[in-house]
């Protein structure tokens, strides 16, 4: 059983929030954190996490260590919660992988995706704060890049687990924790950054194997394929229409013509494209339809061990431009993997970000201001349990049971 005692209260009739609902979330955070914190062995660090949670959830405006005080006790919470978070040794990824494995139980994962997060920063003071090129939104930004893993299913969706770009040029303070169990490493690149923290995400979950969803701009390369089919996770990857591919059907266009731009060879197979319909998250209670065409290929690599047979998926919502998205896959089952239960799973995408922008301010995702790679994290940990909490209470879904 994986269940710390965090000590229980009386059901309050004001919380996080306003009204029923800032109730319902409440409650929920104390359930879920009985349930999650069993890796911190202190009665009072339980304490200090309920009460951080509680802060994020009830605190208005930006999530401060200082606001998150004011909340709930003034100046001398103010120092302890800083100490709890910066300055104190407990591991956050055991209450990450708990909580993964709670919601798993709660309503069974669909698929784990991987978007970054972009955190608009200025100042010098912040770990990983520099120059950085947010890949979503096509633009240059000052502050820090972020990896979320989020999981989804029927009925949830939440971040689980955390990665911070460390870049070597202009990333402040990043050097200060960078030793500590998060795993960043100064200098790596974005998509190592992007693939390891899923990766190390993913594998600390006993849960059965689920598709990942890596939405992030042109990550879906050789290297990003290896990587996963090594790891022996499915994975659904956006691919660049540049990237260079090989088409391993005879019967289709460009087989045989060497390698073709990934756009090149969907735009070839144009005439077998089928009309698909899925349910719009952005617009709960209405469907859409899309073209889509899927395309057997392989990526071109000199070692021949490594040449698997990969799907190429194309989206088109305007029938007469290119494809608007491009992903590659391993995906091998349920058999076959029809072009429409594709571009559904990539729906989870979509919903993750409608999600995103609704609810990561409101639990104080970007607001961390520290030095300490390490108190980034904690702060993130504490900021996605107050996360599921709220999506919890939202979805009427028992809270409270047992880990076992």
């Amino acid at each position: 059983m994986i269940r710390s005692q965090v000590p229980t209260r009386p059901r309050s009739r004001t919380g996080a929030g306003h009204g029923d609902a800032g109730n319902r979330a409440h409650e929920a955070a104390e359930d879920l954190c009985g349930a999650v914190f069993g890796s911190l062995r202190r009665r009072d660090q339980r304490e200090k996490g309920l009460q951080y949670v509680r802060g994020l959830l009830a605190t208005p405006g930006r999530k401060s260590i200082r606001n998150i005080a004011q909340q709930i006790g003034g100046p001398a919470a103010e120092q302890s919660l800083h100490h709890f978070i910066a300055g104190s040794t407990w591991d956050w990824q055991p209450i990450r992988t708990a909580l993964s494995q709670y919601l798993e139980q709660s309503s069974p994962l669909t698929a784990w995706v991987a978007q970054p997060m972009a955190i608009p920063k200025g100042g010098e003071h912040s770990v990983g704060v520099g120059r950085q090129y947010d890949p979503h939104r096509g633009q240059m930004f000052r502050g820090q890049q972020a990896f979320g893993i989020w999981f989804t299913s029927a009925d949830v969706v939440t971040p689980v687990g955390w990665r911070l770009y460390l870049p070597e040029e202009g990333t402040g303070a990043s050097a200060e924790g960078t030793g500590f169990e998060g795993g960043e490493r100064s200098g790596e690149t974005y998509e190592e950054c992007a693939v390891t923290g899923v990766l190390d995400a993913v594998r600390q979950v006993a849960v059965p194997p689920r598709p990942v969803l890596l939405d992030i701009q042109n990550i879906g390369t050789r290297s990003t394929m290896n990587r996963f089919a090594d790891a022996k996770l499915p994975v659904l990857a956006r691919i660049s229409p540049a990237a260079r591919l090989l088409v391993t059907d005879p019967a289709l266009p460009g087989h045989g013509a060497g390698t073709l731009a990934a756009r090149d060879v969907l735009q070839n197979v144009r005439a077998l494209r089928t009309p698909v319909e899925w349910a719009d998250p952005m617009y709960p209670g209405q469907r859409r339809t899309s073209l889509v065409a899927a395309v057997r290929v392989m990526m071109p690599d000199p070692s021949p061990a490594r040449r698997r047979h990969l799907t190429l998926l194309g989206e088109w919502t305007d029938a007469r431009s290119m494809p608007s998205q491009l992903w590659v896959t391993d995906l091998a089952r349920p058999v076959p993997v029809t072009p429409a239960v594709l571009l559904r799973m990539t729906k989870q995408a979509r919903r993750v970000s409608v999600t995103s922008a609704r609810s990561v301010q409101e639990v104080g995702l970007r607001d961390f201001a520290g030095r300490s790679l390490p108190g980034w994290h904690r702060h993130v940990t504490m900021a996605s349990v107050a996360h599921a909490a709220r999506c919890l209470s939202e979805t009427g879904m028992p809270v409270g049971r047992d880990l076992v």
